[in-house]
């Protein structure tokens, strides 16, 4: 794929996803935080739908968000014709087939939707996660199934701990069609997922699905003196398909559609300029916390692994 601009309607970058020949904005609604309170129903309906009428085309989720309940709000607001106008991808969370399979059919009731665009593997963040998933009942026979089914109709994973491990998920020989990993500018001076995963996905044409642009909750900005316009170009302008953003607030809003519809992929000289500017924090994964502990991963997975302590 390549970084040349497209766009829709709206004014906002389009890209390819792989070799789906789905296209999408080139930054995406993230169904992690918009359920964050003191939002209500109504506000997330809302977020959605401007998000959508502003040209932002990439719907991200999962079967655990909030309890189910990210799901539930937004197939609220994709009825009145705004299924047809997006991508719709979530993530099924269980390791077997008979409950990957359950999980799936609750997605699919939660979101008011007969076909999901994308299903994913959810955080394959433990070592032995790529084995669970390929076992004789794993997962995958359940991505395989559904899609040879109808109810979907691309797979991908997703990781966001260590390249290591998705790197694994490719050795079983699957025919994956996206992947959900971490792009950020720290992330090319630690454990890259630019590095170490981009070059395997591009030469197998995957749709590339950017997160963490701001660190998880915005340590970069925070941390590092970035802006969030200068996080989300970086990770734009490199090859993916999309950008995950955590869209919350009247603000977020705000500020992500003015990025997404002023979009213009920074020059080589400019993201050589940010490597170098964070390079002082970015090697020791400071601002990566969702590398360097379990503060981000889900209790759902953590528990599924046996963990009993807190998540640090």
């Amino acid at each position: 794929m390549t970084t040349d601009i497209k766009r829709n309607e709206q004014g906002v970058a389009v890209r390819r996803l792989g070799k789906t020949e789905l296209e999408v904005s080139v930054m995406g609604f993230g169904g992690g935080h918009y359920c964050r309170p003191p939002n209500t129903e109504a506000d997330c309906v809302s977020l959605i739908r401007r998000s959508i009428d502003a040209g932002i085309t990439f719907m991200d989720n999962a079967w655990g968000y909030w309890d189910g309940e990210s799901e539930r709000r937004m197939g609220k607001a994709l009825t009145e014709g705004y299924r047809d106008k997006v991508v719709l991808m979530t993530k099924v969370c269980s390791r077997d087939y008979d409950s990957a399979m359950s999980q799936l059919h609750e997605s699919l009731a939660r979101l008011r939707t007969d076909v999901i665009d994308v299903w994913q593997c959810h955080e394959v963040n433990y070592d032995n996660d790529p084995d669970w998933i390929f076992r004789d009942d794993g997962a995958a026979r359940a991505l395989e199934d559904a899609k040879q089914q109808g109810k979907v109709r691309f797979v991908g994973f997703t990781g966001h701990k260590s390249p290591h491990i998705l790197k694994r998920m490719f050795d079983f020989g699957f025919d994956w069609d996206t992947v959900q990993m971490p792009i950020n500018v720290m992330d090319y001076h630690y454990r890259s997922f630019t590095h170490d995963i981009m070059p395997i996905a591009l030469e197998r044409d995957m749709g590339i699905i950017g997160m963490k642009s701001l660190g998880g909750d915005g340590q970069i900005i925070n941390g590092a003196g970035l802006t969030p316009e200068e996080c989300r170009h970086y990770s734009m302008s490199l090859p993916i398909s999309t950008l995950v953003a955590g869209i919350q607030t009247e603000e977020d809003i705000q500020q992500d559609i003015a990025i997404a519809q002023g979009f213009e992929p920074y020059s080589e000289e400019l993201l050589t300029a940010l490597r170098e500017r964070v390079l002082p924090f970015a090697t020791d994964g400071r601002f990566e916390v969702f590398k360097t502990s379990q503060k981000y991963d889900a209790k759902y997975h953590r528990d599924q692994h046996g963990y009993i302590e807190p998540a640090v």
